[in-house]
């Protein structure tokens, strides 16, 4: 897949173009240092229950899309679940 094709399957998917950007913002956020990627994930969800409550369901999906990202990132050990 070339870098163009990742990027609008990135957008569609998550709402960004670029998650190892994403990935490096949460875990220089003062959330992930002293609460952990599990806090940020809720976070995220609570986001999501945000934005369909506004009636945003697509940004709602892109929101719970980044959380799971995090989470299998935890899953496969690159990302530490607390601090």
């Amino acid at each position: 897949m070339n870098t163009t094709t990742l990027k609008a399957s990135n957008i569609a998917i998550y709402g960004c173009e670029d998650m190892e950007e994403f990935v490096d913002s949460v875990t220089d956020s003062l959330t992930y240092k002293f609460s952990g990627i599990n806090m940020v994930v809720a976070g995220l969800m609570s986001d999501a229950q945000e934005q369909l409550a506004h009636g945003d369901s697509e940004g709602a999906r892109q929101t719970l899309n980044r959380a799971k990202h995090l989470l299998f990132r935890v899953m496969d050990g690159e990302l530490a679940a607390s601090v």
